[in-house]
């Protein structure tokens, strides 16, 4: 059967060496200056990252100190610290974690391990995805209607964690989801061959395996919850408190409501208390983001 005209002429120009070499030169150049672009922009957000480090760093180096750390917020600057913050931010992970780890794995093992896969699974699963990204302030503005009225927890810690932990649960579950999901099928199938039921194949084999994934999901949800401010707001954390919480029905503050007091200060000394209490906590998220990559990398290497 002969070729269209049409149709010879296009394939007679792409066996042209001529054409092809113009076209690979073309597609080359045009790679060379959107690696450029992009370089541009990677490069302008360093720039800015760094500028804004050595701004707070230069302003709040200086300030930090043990007294910062113990004092209790204060009017006068020189005797203000962020203690009553940091421990309320303690509390809020030591509440945090469990929740997530218990609601978060056991979601994660149900939709992987038991669940059917039939299009409901699949639209729960792309929900979930969905909540990941999420703005902060809709958890918070739920945690308001439920936690703080419906349930009537008040403005206490455990109304805080409660809705920093729903704000977590998305990624922990998908976290958990894509651990559960890299662990091989032969560890499973040989488990099933040995005896074992479909639990105590899960359990002693399929989650150990993927605990370093579920717990790297974890600290880094975890982490996202503590930087977080526009939830605690909603839900009513104290921007001035003088006392700890003494259990989990107690008022309390945290770093970023701290921070954010601060800095709603016309003083030049509350705002270099604001840099000195962001270097806190950034350091706290890094020492926790430094955990989950040595947990990763060490059971990477392990396996």
């Amino acid at each position: 059967m002969a070729l269209p005209n049409s149709e010879f002429k296009n394939t007679k120009n792409l066996m042209n060496r001529e054409t092809v070499s113009q076209r690979i030169k073309r597609r080359l150049q045009l790679n060379e200056i959107f690696k450029y672009i992009f370089l541009a922009g990677l490069f302008f957000a360093l720039v800015v990252l760094s500028t804004l480090i050595y701004d707070i760093v230069s302003k709040g180096a200086g300030w930090v100190n043990l007294d910062f750390l113990r004092n209790f917020p204060s009017r006068r600057p020189e005797q203000a610290g962020l203690y009553p913050a940091l421990i309320g931010s303690l509390w809020l992970m030591l509440l945090i974690v469990p929740m997530v780890f218990v609601i978060g794995v056991g979601a994660a093992i149900y939709l992987e391990e038991y669940a059917p896969k039939n299009r409901m699974t699949s639209f729960i699963e792309v929900n979930i995805s969905n909540l990941a990204g999420v703005p902060s302030i809709v958890f918070g503005l739920l945690g308001l209607t439920i936690f703080v009225r419906v349930m009537e927890l008040g403005n206490s810690i455990m109304a805080g964690a409660l809705t920093l932990g729903l704000m977590s649960l998305p990624i922990v579950i998908v976290a958990s989801q894509e651990a559960l999901r890299a662990v091989k099928m032969e560890l499973r199938h040989a488990s099933l061959a040995l005896g074992a039921s479909k639990w105590q194949t899960t359990f002693n084999v399929v989650l150990p395996s993927a605990l370093p994934g579920i717990i790297t999901g974890i600290i880094l949800a975890v982490s996202r919850a503590i930087g977080e401010t526009a939830p605690l707001i909603m839900v009513g954390a104290a921007t001035f408190i003088s006392t700890t919480p003494s259990n989990i029905f107690s008022d309390f503050t945290a770093l970023p409501i701290q921070i954010y007091n601060w800095t709603s200060r016309p003083q030049a000394e509350f705002q270099n208390l604001a840099a000195a209490g962001i270097i806190v906590l950034m350091t706290m998220l890094i020492a926790m983001n430094s955990v989950a990559i040595y947990i990763r990398n060490k059971y990477t290497n392990r396996h």
